[in-house]
């Protein structure tokens, strides 16, 4: 069994939480991921938030893949919520991938909730998502469920839930169930809006079944409150028989539309509504072809359309149809002046050639709302090439940017590239708001040198204030085969240009049988003023581990992003990452990462990795700590050089070894 990830740090009174460490991979049962750590009190002044939950570690042989950890959650009085850790992957014919763990909640006032992760590919069954974080007491929007894993002879996972708001927000967006030959996940149900004002979150999309199978059933739509509209029932998945589409979710109370496919309410005073509503849209439907309040439209099921616009005041758009065979996705909706963009569809799968990628997802409000999450690219049939992830939607004025869509899981061939988060909006920053984080690589299942798809970028904060959004998980190599190849991690995205903290970089994925790891993402740079770079992502584990991603460079005051660890490597591990550099006023340069440890259990090769350099201050500051270097039992890496000081300061000690 894998050891279970650490757990990442507090954040200091304005600083963010660490993020917690990768689990240990093992051949029955993967090491669970590390939680991330809380973030400061008065963290969210500078975009700073809870870490993220570390990634599960994987399970070579037919056994269970580990969860992925939380995130931590927001600042007490303002922070948005760490993002929960992906499952790790199983991908042998009995295997379990491990389940996503659950996105932090935001800060007592205000903050964003955290997406829950992704499920873990499993060879029998995937992954469930995990659930999103919860919104601000105050002001927030809820964080979006994690994808459902596939599930390569067995059943897909279910999507996990989104999470709810506080007052003022909107519900999460559920997560879409995972593929599956027996049949597809369900779609995570979306979050509750604000008790006061605010849209539910859309359903998830059920994952595609085989071609005897059918498809899972689509989450249903998230309630409003009082004022706002439901949420849309999500559409079902593709298969022998299409899986049914989820129930939307009611209005609130005082006013506001039904989402789409919502079940006839019972209550009086909500058909006296409903028809006002219907009333005040019938002008606006007729000449401009979208409703003033209200819901745009799903495009249906294997179709490949775009989804509905969202109401020109008010409401959501709708989500993208999934693609036919071989075919594209349908783009999600955009969201009127208030209102998230819809999801983008599923592309369609290929028995040869190349599966469609998945939609983009819409973009979100021009005032107020987060752009839509992008589709999962098609999975493939042997030695095809799955289809990437679609990119997450840009956020409105004061939103966040969506996740990227997973990229399409391949059996002995190429595997899809996850797709990038979307773009934070203008003054999103202002609000806690960031830039969406980067889709999950496709797999691959069997094959001699075949390719796990990389991770996809995060996205860039707000010009002016934003954090960048993490990049996504390197897809798992091929266990069934020989000399695969995980995928790299995607790298973290910017922040905005005067405040917000760096992107983390994504962790590579991990492979076995003469394989090699994936690199580690590259962290985020940091915005100008009181700012952290993002941290490197860990090198997938292999019979050669995968180097650590580099950390970020800080602006004016801040401090660089910290190396990512190499990985395990069971001829030659992984080197560690550099640090970044400091702040060019003050600040001190990122450590630079450990080197992955060599061997195996019981074995007597195995060649530890390099320590990465310590980054450079330039003013005020000393340099990072060099990375300690990787044992193993043929060797020791070299330990990492510390970095050099500012003006003031001193020198960043060297690693050990």
């Amino acid at each position: 069994a894998g050891g279970v990830g650490g757990a990442g740090g507090a954040g200091g009174l304005f600083g963010a939480g660490g993020n917690g460490g990768a689990g240990g991979i093992g051949t029955i049962l993967g090491g669970a991921g590390g939680a991330g750590g809380a973030g400061g009190l008065f963290g969210g002044l500078f975009d700073a938030g809870g870490g993220n939950g570390g990634t599960g570690g994987g399970a070579s042989a037919n056994g269970t893949a580990g969860a992925g950890g939380a995130g931590g959650a927001g600042g007490l009085v303002w922070g948005s919520g760490g993002l929960g850790g992906q499952g790790g992957g199983a991908n042998l014919n009995g295997g379990t991938g491990g389940a996503g763990g659950q996105g932090g909640n935001a800060g007592a006032l205000l903050g964003y909730g955290g997406a829950g992760g992704a499920g873990g590919g499993g060879g029998l069954t995937g992954g469930n998502g995990g659930l999103g974080g919860n919104g601000g007491l105050l002001f927030g929007s809820a964080g979006a469920g994690g994808a459902g894993g596939p599930g390569v002879l067995g059943s897909g996972g279910a999507g996990g839930g989104g999470g709810n708001a506080g007052l003022f927000g909107y519900g999460g967006v559920g997560g879409a169930g995972g593929s599956g030959v027996v049949g597809g996940g369900l779609g995570g149900n979306g979050g509750q809006a604000g008790l006061l004002f605010g849209g539910g979150g859309a359903g998830g999309e059920g994952g595609n079944g085989g071609v005897a199978a059918a498809g899972g059933s689509g989450g249903a739509g998230g309630n409003a409150v009082l004022l706002g509209d439901g949420g849309n029932g999500g559409n079902g998945g593709l298969g022998a028989t299409t899986g049914g589409t989820g129930d939307g979710g009611a209005g609130g109370l005082a006013f506001g539309a039904d989402g789409f496919n919502a079940p006839v309410n019972p209550s009086p005073w909500h058909a006296v509504t409903q028809s006002v509503l219907g009333a005040i849209n019938a002008p606006t439907e007729q000449f401009l072809g979208r409703p003033l309040i209200g819901n745009g439209a799903n495009a249906p099921a294997g179709s490949g359309l775009n989804g509905g616009a969202g109401g020109i005041l008010f409401g959501d758009g709708g989500a993208g149809g999934s693609g036919s065979a071989g075919a594209v996705g349908g783009a999600g909706g955009a969201a009127g002046l208030m209102g998230t963009g819809g999801a983008g569809g599923a592309g369609g799968f290929a028995a040869a050639g190349t599966a469609g990628a998945g939609g983009t997802g819409g973009a979100g409000g021009l005032l107020w709302g987060d752009g839509g999450v992008g589709g999962g690219g098609g999975n493939t049939g042997v030695g095809a090439t799955s289809g990437a992830g679609g990119n997450g939607g840009a956020g409105g004025l004061f939103g966040a940017g969506g996740n990227g869509g997973a990229g399409g899981l391949s059996h002995a061939g190429t595997a899809g590239a996850g797709g990038a988060g979307g773009s934070g909006g203008l003054l999103g920053g202002l609000i806690d708001a960031g830039g969406g984080n980067g889709g999950a690589g496709g797999a691959t299942v069997a094959g001699v040198g075949t390719a796990a798809g990389a991770g996809g970028a995060g996205g860039s904060g707000g010009l002016l204030a934003g954090a960048g959004g993490a990049g996504g998980v390197g897809g798992t190599g091929a266990l069934g085969g020989t000399a695969g190849t995980g995928g790299a991690g995607g790298h973290g995205g910017n922040a905005g240009l005067l405040f917000g903290s760096g992107g983390a970089g994504g962790s590579g994925g991990f492979t076995s049988l003469n394989g090699t790891g994936g690199n580690g993402g590259d962290g985020g740079n940091a915005g100008l003023w009181f700012s952290s770079a993002g941290v490197g992502g860990e090198g997938g584990g292999g019979t050669t581990g995968g180097a650590g991603g580099a950390g970020g460079d800080a602006g004016l005051v801040g401090f660089g992003g910290a190396g990512g660890l190499g990985g395990h490597g069971r001829t030659v591990a992984g080197n560690g990452g550099s640090g970044g550099h400091a702040g060019q006023l003050l600040g001190d340069g990122g450590a630079g990462g450990a080197g992955g440890t060599g061997g195996f259990s019981g074995g007597v090769t195995g060649v530890g990795g390099a320590g990465g350099n310590g980054g450079g201050a330039a003013g005020i500051g000393d340099g990072g700590n060099g990375g300690n270097a990787g044992i193993g039992p043929a060797g020791t890496g070299t330990a990492g050089i510390g970095g050099p000081l500012g003006i003031f300061g001193e020198n960043g000690s060297d690693g050990l070894t």
